[in-house]
């Protein structure tokens, strides 16, 4: 087995720079570079805080003498890690670092990264016999501290005999899933995985900032009551341990000066646009979406969120359209004073099954993906690494996910394509779809923004009924297109056009 002594880290920024401490927390020496200076020079600061991590991490302000700084190192091969933004940063880092480069390096793309732009790299690295490794790296910057839920993806024999055996000692460890590592699968498919685990985190997100929004609004609860409410649904049932919900708490009852409510509730002061998509710093959004529509997968709850998002950051145009108009804004629903606790309850389910709606859709995408390339991807793999260490982190579903797909994949069954068709999530969906619909109605009603609820609700309904309107929209498309049709009569199952055609109106 290699032992690594030493890693080189470029990019110093809150992901990379924690993971620079944590390496060297892991008694690797880190040789750090970042165009910017001042970065690496506050890594280095902040190393010389611990013991166990002071005099380990050096910084260097040219590529030449960082790669220089393996020389005196007897480790083969070198490893180099990238966290750094999406897009021309990498290719220029690649353009800068190739003539230091040594056949047997090893790159790990730690960033947010279109897999195809991975794949492309992972060819031109391997005309020099250098592996380049796209891994996603999950739960933001204080998982990049304390270890981080990790999707790398490439060559299977450096990943299974080279870097599992470290990655395992460095990424977030959970009590039932063990490690949250695990080799994904060839080319492109580790940052796939990261792409639509952070495609299922904007759902989730959408969904969780929505409930905020009833609670504030329709029942005019205080923040410290919403985090307490938050805080106790973390801790049971199907929303234990999820992630999302339980930090909920900790920012509704997080005061200016710890618990002196007199200072004032942090979440107060805080803007309502969200501006990381809309100014291009991150794409793993989008990039979900664009894949969804590509590989056919209906995903609602995820677009949903993300043009909810996308509308926040134009604040001014808001502005504008709000002088304009007249239209309801959220009210608090006096109905609900005599049936608060059902309502709660009722909100509860309805958040739990529109997570579920996210989970479907990206997992879902995973697996027509890695059957059209032929990436074997192991679903149960997926849901066991996000177990610890990564925002979609959800105990209850995991634990209903992880052992179907396990069962699954240990039979000669055809692979699970749809987790809606599975038996114990089709019962959940149908128990609390009830609630989902008094939730959405409800919230219409009084004003409230619940477009992840609502398009969770609307999913569910359409996936699940055997006679849609669309047969009015078959016979548009026939009538100005030719577009053809089956018959009901035929009961037609295939995806392919029918062979009927009606003139509607001659040319």
């Amino acid at each position: 087995m290699t032992k690594f002594t030493r890693i080189g880290i470029i990019g110093a920024g809150s992901m990379g720079g924690n993971m620079s401490l944590l390496f060297a927390e892991h008694g690797l020496q880190v040789s750090l570079y970042d165009v910017k200076q001042e970065s690496v020079q506050a890594v280095i600061d902040m190393a010389k805080e611990q013991d166990n991590t002071r005099d380990k991490v050096t910084g260097y302000k040219d590529y030449e003498t960082f790669m220089k700084s393996f020389n005196n190192d007897k480790q083969q091969p070198r490893l180099l890690v990238f966290s750094i933004t999406h897009g021309h940063p990498a290719d220029d880092v690649l353009a800068s670092i190739r003539q230091y480069l040594n056949k047997g390096d090893i790159i790990l793309d730690g960033g947010n990264e279109w897999y195809l732009d991975t794949e492309r790299r992972q060819k031109e690295m391997d005309k020099l016999g250098v592996y380049f490794i796209g891994m996603g790296v999950s739960g933001g910057y204080q998982s990049a501290r304390r270890g981080a839920s990790l999707s790398p993806g490439g060559n299977k024999d450096i990943l299974d005999n080279v870097l599992l055996p470290f990655l395992r000692t460095v990424c977030a460890k959970s009590e039932k899933g063990g490690e949250c590592v695990t080799n994904i699968g060839p080319a492109g498919s580790g940052h796939y995985v990261k792409m639509v685990h952070n495609g299922i985190e904007q759902g989730m997100l959408s969904i969780v900032c929505e409930a905020w929004g009833i609670f504030h609004a329709l029942l005019g609860f205080s923040e410290d009551d919403i985090g307490q409410i938050f805080t106790d649904w973390s801790k049971k049932s199907e929303l234990n341990n999820n992630f999302l919900i339980k930090i909920g708490g900790d920012i509704c009852t997080r005061h200016y000066k710890g618990d002196d409510p007199s200072s004032g509730h942090v979440l107060d002061d805080i803007e309502d646009k969200v501006v990381q998509d809309a100014d291009n710093t991150e794409g793993t959004g989008v990039w979900s979406l664009q894949e969804a529509a590509q590989v056919h997968i209906s995903a609602p709850t995820i677009a949903a969120a993300h043009l909810l998002r996308i509308a926040s950051a134009n604040r001014p145009d808001r502005i504008e359209f709000d002088k304009l108009v007249k239209l309801e804004k959220p009210r608090l629903a006096d109905v609900l004073k005599e049936k608060t606790e059902e309502f709660i309850e009722d909100l509860r389910g309805a958040v739990y099954i529109s997570i579920m709606a996210s989970f479907a859709q990206g997992c879902n995408l995973i697996s027509a993906t890695s059957h059209a390339k032929k990436w074997k991807i192991k679903m149960s793999e997926v849901i066991r690494i996000w177990r610890a260490g990564c925002i979609v982190q959800s105990d209850y579903i995991a634990d209903l996910l992880q052992p179907l797909y396990l069962e699954n994949e240990k039979s000669n069954d055809e692979p699970i394509t749809n987790i809606l068709l599975l038996k114990p999530v089709a019962a959940d969906i149908e128990k609390y779809y009830p609630a989902l619909k008094r939730v959405v109605l409800l919230a219409i009603e009084y004003g409230a923004h619940v477009p992840a609820l609502t398009a969770s609700l609307e999913y569910f309904k359409y996936v699940s009924s055997t006679e849609l309107p669309t047969q009015f929209m078959e016979a548009e498309l026939d009538y100005f297109g030719a577009h053809s049709y089956d018959l009901k009569s035929e009961h037609a199952m295939n995806i392919k056009k029918g062979p009927h055609h009606y003139e509607w109106k001659k040319p």
